[in-house]
């Protein structure tokens, strides 16, 4: 009997030892934009991670409409509250969409992954990219931010998922940003397929 308590008391312990946090810091390309959230792909990313042997508890901290500012002022109660293993960065394209300078963005994305580090979690930092219409110079500019501060703060840099879903108009509303429901799991899938390694 007490051999068996060892061992089931072994086996929580490892379970527990193995078992993570992931929050997700973004907007409405993570949030769920007009949606159910169980049907976002952040919702389903746990299920993906687990059949790829991690156990890993998500937690959607993305907001629609969010601003790396807006984040950056989110974040110090969001990581008293969670206490988070692994925080995914996914914002940004508020910013672009608003034309805010590249400088400003680049500072807040930093703080917000210095906070991270300062909490002993480990920070990822999606690219995002801005549409052509915004013109070559800034859309350039902006898509740099995103490597720059990878490099500067050394932290991981994952492609932003958009750019495989966005020649399918059958996984895009109408306003040409946000994937559709029917797009979720293939996310959720390709997510975690980009995230294992960090996990």
């Amino acid at each position: 009997m007490i051999r068996r308590l060892s061992l089931l008391l072994l086996l929580l312990c490892s379970t527990s030892a193995t078992s993570q946090t992931l929050m997700i810091l973004g907007d409405s390309l993570s949030a769920g934009y007009q949606m159910p959230i169980e049907q976002a792909w952040a919702s389903l990313l746990s299920q993906q991670l687990s059949e790829k042997g991690k156990n890993v508890t998500v937690i959607n901290a993305s907001i629609s409409g969010d601003t790396s500012g807006n984040g950056l002022a989110r974040l110090p109660g969001l990581l008293t509250k969670h206490h988070p293993d692994v925080v995914l960065v996914e914002l940004g394209a508020n910013d672009g969409l608003r034309g805010f300078p590249p400088t400003l963005i680049t500072n807040n994305l930093r703080q917000i992954v210095q906070q991270i580090q300062s909490s002993d979690a480990k920070a990822i930092v999606m690219q995002i990219r801005m549409p052509p219409n915004y013109g070559k110079r800034y859309t350039t500019m902006f898509y740099e931010v995103f490597a720059k501060v990878a490099q500067q703060e050394k932290v991981p840099l994952i492609p932003f998922y958009l750019e495989q879903i966005i020649t399918k108009p059958e996984w895009i509303m109408p306003d040409g940003l946000h994937p559709r429901p029917e797009a979720q799991s293939w996310i959720a899938h390709y997510m975690a397929n980009e995230l294992l390694p960090y996990l």
